[in-house]
């Protein structure tokens, strides 16, 4: 097996993909705008992230498990993503999703763009039926961090040779664990904050950023 060489750590909603999955999810289940604006909030950073996931997966207490097929459907790829993944993986990188969302869409998001690692939320259903609960360790900016974390060390990776990206407060952490911290059309306080920018919806930025660091 040839060496890793580096290893990218990326946000799903709103950074591999375009939507917020848990918006469309509660668009499906008829509170679509109580959903979005507590995802704002919590992006923004003025809730609590794992309060603001509670919150938003009660409203989908009842909802069929087939949601999740139309939600898919949905679902689109930011400019660049699989692009990304491709050249990221030619130079010996390897490429992980950590999300505040759900397996069940994120799994299938990861198979597409051929995305090594995944880290997400698992929604509980019970009889074919979303009970609005979740189950096992909820994704939390902390969680975020040590996956960052766990995949550099299990591909004998310094942290100075790892990437981290996404667009909302739960994000900071790990932009700022990473050895190139990247801001993805962010939200303000993620933008202030993160050492570098990508301002337009097009992943493959990521690969001139990372260039440019490396002629530094």
């Amino acid at each position: 097996m040839s060496e890793v060489k580096g290893l990218l750590v990326m946000d799903v909603d709103s950074t591999l993909v375009q939507e917020e999955v848990i918006d469309l999810l509660g668009e499906e289940a008829g509170v679509g705008r109580e959903v979005a604006e507590i995802t704002e909030r919590a992006m923004r950073g003025e809730l609590d992230f794992r309060q603001a996931l509670n919150e938003r997966v009660a409203t989908l207490k009842g909802l069929p498990d087939s949601i999740f097929e139309k939600v898919y459907a949905r679902i689109h790829f930011n400019k660049g993503a699989k692009e990304l993944v491709d050249e990221l993986h030619s130079r010996g990188f390897k490429v992980g999703l950590v999300s505040g969302g759900f397996h069940e869409t994120v799994d299938r998001l990861a198979k597409e763009a051929g995305i090594d690692y995944v880290k997400a939320n698992h929604l509980e259903v019970i009889d074919g039926l979303l009970t609005g609960k979740i189950y096992g360790e909820i994704v939390t900016k902390d969680v975020k961090v040590a996956k960052l974390k766990d995949w550099a060390a299990e591909n004998g990776l310094k942290l100075s040779q790892t990437i981290a990206m996404g667009d909302g407060a739960n994000d900071l952490p790990m932009i700022k664990t990473a050895g190139i911290g990247i801001a993805f059309c962010a939200k303000p306080i993620v933008r202030e904050q993160a050492p570098y920018e990508i301002t337009e919806p097009n992943l493959y930025k990521v690969i001139q950023i990372l260039d440019e660091v490396k002629t530094k």
